[in-house]
C-alpha cells in the first residue's frame, strides 16, 4: 500500500527565487552583527554605570519588585524569573551566576546584592547553592545606582519584544566600574578591571571635578593603585602606572603570610589572604601535587582552617630544619600565592568600545554625572513649577472665595463654571480644574497659610535648581558634594597592600637551616628549647623570669642529635632541630617559648627526664646515680643507628636520681640520702663500666633510707649544698619547714660505699629531707610552677638546722 505524502504543495501561484549570495559577504556580515551583538549585549561595561546589561537589569528589576534593603528577603529564582521575563533574552544560569557574584564579598570590593544562604567560597571551590534555595535584596549601596531614575535622568529604550522599556544605563551616585572592577571576553576584544576603594576613587573624581586639567600623577596621588576584595599585597607599582595612563599594565599579587608557631615542635606559615580569584583549595592542591613530585621541599602538612569567625587561615607547616622564609618564596614562585593580575581597561563609550585610562575613566563617569544630576535638576524643576502654577491659582481663588463660590453655583454646568472663573479670575485651565476639583475643607484661613508658605517654599527651590540648571560651577559642586556624601557613609579602609617591591631577595637564604651551634635548654617545668650560641649562659643577673631555672643544659648544634637520660636508665635521642628556637638569650633565658617533652619523647607513666648529655662519645662519659645507693660511670658509646639505648641495667624497684656528663673526669661525686648523709668522693674511685652493667656501691644507706639528689661538682670551682627539711614524701609541698644553704667546701671526702657526713639537722616536726641540691653557685630557686624563689644566705654550719622560706622550692640550679 503506496504512503500518502504529507508535504503541503505549493499554491498555484507560488514563484520560486533564489538569491545568490557570496559566502564570504554573508559570513563577514554575520560574524560583524554577532561580533557587535556580544560586544555590545554581553561582555563588556558601560563606561558611565560599570554594568553590564545583565548586571544592570538584576538591579533595575530588583528596584521595580521593590526589593530595598530595609525590606526582607525573596528567592533568588523570582528575580531571576522577573529578570528574564522581562529584560533579558537568555538563560537563568547566565542571570544567575551574575546575581551571585554581585553578591560576593570577595569578588565585589562594593556588593551589590545582599544575600542570604549559600552564595560559593573563593575560588569558587564551594560552588553556590542552586537558586530556588538562596534569597537576596538590594545592598545598602545598590540603592545610589537606582536612586532618581524616575526623575527623568536617565533614557529607557525598549526591551527585547518591545512589551517593557529598560534604563540604557543607570544614574550611579557612584564610579561603579572603577569600584568593583569588571571581566569579560568579548569577540576580538576582553576586558579585566581590577577593583578600587570607594573613598580614593571618589577623592580622585572630586579632585578632577575642581581641577578638570589635573594630570595622571596628582590623580594617582588619591588612588595609589587598585584595593581588592581579599586583600593581600600588590607587588611592583610601574605596571599599574602604565595601565592608569594607557588603559593597559599588569601587577603581581602576593598572598599575606606570616610565620608562627603552629605547634609545639613547628613552625609555620600562615596565610590569611589569597590574591584575588584565588581559592584555598587551588592553593592546597597545588602544594600536595609539587610535594608529591618533589618539587618543593620542607612542607610537613597544609590544612585549611578557614571559618566564619576568622576568615580565611591557611596553615603550611614546616618541616624541622627548614627555614619558613625560603620555603616561602618556593611557594610564592611555584604556587597561585602569587598571581599576575592583568589590567585591560576596556569598556564602551557611546556604544563604542575603547580602552581608557585613569582620567578618562573618571571623565566619562563624571560627564555623566553631571548630565544625570542636569535633567534630574531640570525635571525637578518642572515638577515645582508646575506645582507652583497651582498654588498660585488656588491663592487667587481664596481671596475672593465667595466670589468664586457663586460663580460655581450660578452656572449650568461645570464647563460653564470653568469658563466663568477663567474670565473673571484671569486663570489658566490647568488653574480652573484644580480649584474645581478642590474640596470646600481645604478652604480654610489654614490651608491659605499653608499654600503660602508652600509657595514661597517652591520659589525658593525652583530659584535653586536654576542656579544650578545655568551654572557649570554651581552643577559641579553639587555634584562634588553628593560624592562626599557617598563616600562618608560607604568609604571603608583600604585592604590591598603596594609594595614597590618585594623587598630583599630571599633566594639567599638556605633552604634548609644551617647546622650552627647551640644550646639545649631543659627547665624546671619540663620545657625544652634551644638557643643561638654554644657559649654556656652564666648568671646573667638582673630581674628574674618564670621558667628560668635551667636544670640542664648542653652544647649542640642546630642539625645534630643530643641525649636524653631518663629515671628509667633509658637514653633517649632528641633531634635539636625539633626544639623551639628561643628569640632572644640574653638575660634570663625565659622558656616560656619552650615546648613540654611531651612533644618529643615518650615516657611511661612514672618516668622523668633526669639531665640531658651529649653523644659525644670522647667525653668522660655520664656519672649516674640510683634511689638504692648505686653509682655507675657509663663508657661513652652511642650507636648512631640506634633511637634509644639502655645505660644502667637497674634493680627491681630503682630508679635513676641524678645524671651527670662529667667534663674531665676529676670531678666530685656527691650522694645525699633523706636522712640528711652526705657523701663526697673523686668521680675515679667508679671505674667505667659499659653500657649494660648495673654499676656498684656507691653509698651505705640506712635500713629505710634513699638517695635524694646524685650530683657532680668541681672541686675548684665555688660550690653549695642546699638542703630542705620536713616530713619524708613532701617534695615542694606545704610541709617544708626548714632550709639550709652550705659552701660545699665544708664537707670533707670520705670513701666510696661509706655512709658520710651529717648535711641537716632536723627541727621538732621534721623527720628527713625532702630536697637536695648540690652544684656550683650562684645558683637559682623556682617553685613547682616555674616562679622564682629566693634563697637563705649561706649557712658554714654543715650539720646545722635551716631556717623558714618564704615559698616552697622545688628545684634549685646552678649557671649553665
Amino acid at each position: 500500500m503506496a504512503r500518502r505524502s504529507t508535504k503541503t504543495p505549493p499554491p498555484d501561484d507560488f514563484e520560486e527565487r533564489i538569491l545568490d549570495i557570496d559566502v564570504v559577504d554573508e559570513m563577514q556580515g554575520s560574524f560583524l552583527e554577532y561580533a557587535y551583538s556580544v560586544i555590545y549585549s554581553r561582555a563588556l561595561p558601560d563606561a558611565r554605570d560599570g554594568m553590564k546589561p545583565v548586571h544592570r537589569r538584576i538591579v533595575y528589576q530588583m528596584n521595580e519588585m521593590g526589593l530595598r534593603p530595609e525590606r526582607g528577603y525573596v528567592k533568588c529564582a523570582r528575580v531571576v524569573g522577573e529578570v528574564m521575563g522581562k529584560l533579558h533574552p537568555h538563560g537563568d544560569a547566565s542571570i544567575y551566576d551574575a546575581l551571585v557574584r554581585m553578591a560576593q564579598s570577595f569578588s565585589m570590593r562594593l556588593p551589590l546584592v545582599d544575600g542570604h544562604g549559600n552564595f560559593g567560597s573563593l575560588g569558587n571551590d564551594d560552588p553556590p547553592a542552586a537558586m530556588r534555595y538562596t534569597e537576596c535584596r538590594m545592598a545598602s549601596a545598590t540603592s545610589l545606582m537606582t536612586e532618581s531614575i524616575d526623575e527623568d535622568t536617565v533614557d529607557f529604550a525598549p526591551n527585547y519584544d518591545g512589551q517593557e522599556q529598560e534604563p540604557v544605563t543607570l544614574p550611579a551616585a557612584y564610579p561603579n566600574l572603577l569600584v568593583n572592577g569588571a571581566s569579560g571576553i568579548a569577540v576580538g576584544m576582553a576586558t579585566n578591571m581590577p577593583p578600587h576603594n570607594l573613598g580614593e576613587v571618589i577623592a580622585a573624581a572630586r579632585h578632577l571635578i575642581k581641577h578638570p586639567g589635573a594630570d595622571l600623577e596628582t590623580l594617582m596621588k588619591h588612588v595609589p593603585g587598585p584595593d581588592l576584595p581579599t586583600g593581600g599585597r600588590i607587588v611592583g607599582l610601574n605596571g599599574i602606572r602604565d595601565a592608569y595612563e594607557t588603559g593597559r599594565g599588569s601587577f603581581k599579587i602576593r598572598a599575606t603570610v606570616s610565620v608562627e608557631d603552629v605547634t609545639a615542635r613547628r613552625k609555620g606559615l600562615v596565610v590569611t589572604e589569597l590574591p584575588f580569584t584565588v581559592g584555598p583549595e587551588k592553593v592546597i592542591s597545588k602544594i600536595k601535587d609539587l610535594v608529591g613530585s618533589k618539587k618543593l621541599q620542607g612542607i610537613a602538612d597544609v590544612k585549611d582552617l578557614t571559618d566564619r569567625a576568622h576568615g580565611l587561615r591557611l596553615v603550611i607547616e614546616i618541616k624541622n630544619g627548614f627555614n619558613p622564609e625560603a620555603v616561602l618564596e618556593q611557594l610564592y614562585k611555584l604556587t597561585p600565592m602569587e598571581e599576575s593580575f592583568g589590567i585591560n581597561n576596556v569598556a564602551l563609550v557611546d556604544g563604542q568600545p575603547l580602552t581608557l585610562g585613569l582620567k578618562e575613566l573618571l571623565e566619562v563617569y563624571l560627564d555623566h554625572r553631571f548630565e544625570v544630576v542636569r535633567r534630574r535638576s531640570e525635571f525637578r524643576r518642572t515638577k515645582r513649577r508646575d506645582r507652583l502654577h497651582l498654588v498660585e491659582g488656588l491663592l487667587i481663588a481664596l481671596i475672593d472665595i465667595d466670589e468664586v463660590i457663586r460663580i460655581i453655583r450660578s452656572s449650568e454646568n461645570s464647563a460653564e463654571a470653568k469658563q466663568s472663573l477663567m474670565a473673571r479670575f484671569s486663570l489658566s485651565d490647568i488653574q480652573t480644574q484644580y480649584i474645581l476639583d478642590t474640596p470646600l475643607r481645604r478652604l480654610t484661613k489654614f490651608d491659605r497659610l499653608e499654600l503660602e508658605s508652600e509657595r514661597d517654599r517652591l520659589g525658593e527651590e525652583i530659584e535653586k535648581l536654576t542656579r544650578i540648571l545655568e551654572s557649570d560651577a554651581e552643577l559641579r559642586k553639587l555634584v562634588s558634594a553628593e560624592l562626599g556624601q557617598v563616600a562618608k557613609k560607604f568609604d571603608t579602609d583600604r585592604r590591598t597592600v603596594l609594595l614597590e617591591s618585594a623587598g630583599a631577595p630571599v633566594t639567599a637564604v638556605p633552604l634548609e637551616v644551617a647546622d650552627d651551634p647551640c644550646r639545649v635548654l631543659l627547665s624546671s617545668t619540663g620545657l625544652l628549647a634551644r638557643t643561638a650560641g654554644a657559649e654556656p649562659l652564666g648568671d646573667p643577673g638582673g630581674k628574674r623570669v618564670k621558667h628560668d631555672v635551667i636544670v640542664s643544659a648542653v652544647p649542640a648544634t642546630a642539625r645534630a642529635d643530643v641525649g636524653a637520660v631518663t629515671s628509667a636508665g633509658r637514653l633517649l635521642r632528641l633531634p635539636v632541630i625539633d626544639l623551639p628556637m628561643l628569640p632572644d638569650t640574653s638575660g634570663a633565658p625565659n622558656l616560656a617559648g619552650g615546648a613540654p617533652i611531651a612533644e618529643f619523647l615518650t615516657l611511661e607513666a612514672d618516668e622523668t627526664l633526669v639531665c640531658l648529655t651529649t653523644l659525644d662519645e670522647s667525653s668522660p662519659g655520664l656519672a649516674l646515680g640510683t634511689q638504692q645507693g648505686v653509682v655507675k660511670r657509663v663508657v661513652p658509646d652511642y650507636p648512631a643507628h640506634k633511637e634509644e639505648l639502655e645505660v644502667i641495667s637497674l634493680r627491681e624497684g630503682d630508679r635513676i636520681v641524678g645524671a651527670v656528663e662529667l667534663r674531665t673526669g676529676e670531678e666530685d661525686l656527691v650522694f645525699v640520702t633523706d636522712e640528711a648523709q652526705l657523701l663526697r668522693y673523686p668521680a675515679a674511685q667508679v671505674r667505667p663500666q659499659g653500657r649494660a652493667a648495673g654499676g656498684m656501691a656507691g653509698i651505705k644507706l640506712g635500713a629505710d633510707a634513699k638517695v635524694i639528689s646524685f650530683a657532680a661538682v668541681d672541686p675548684a670551682a665555688d660550690a653549695a649544698v642546699f638542703t630542705v627539711a620536713g616530713a619524708r614524701g613532701t617534695l615542694g609541698g606545704p610541709a617544708q619547714s626548714s632550709a639550709k644553704l652550705t659552701p660545699f667546701d665544708q664537707y670533707p671526702r670520705k670513701g666510696r660505699a661509706t655512709g658520710g657526713v651529717r648535711c641537716h639537722r632536723f627541727l621538732k616536726g621534721e623527720d628527713g629531707l625532702v630536697l637536695a641540691w648540690v652544684g656550683t653557685t650562684p645558683a637559682r630557686a623556682a617553685t613547682a610552677t616555674g616562679t622564682p624563689a629566693d634563697l637563705p644566705e649561706p649557712d658554714p654550719r654543715r650539720d646545722g638546722s635551716g631556717l623558714p622560706l618564704p615559698k616552697a622550692v622545688a628545684v634549685v640550679a646552678g649557671p649553665v
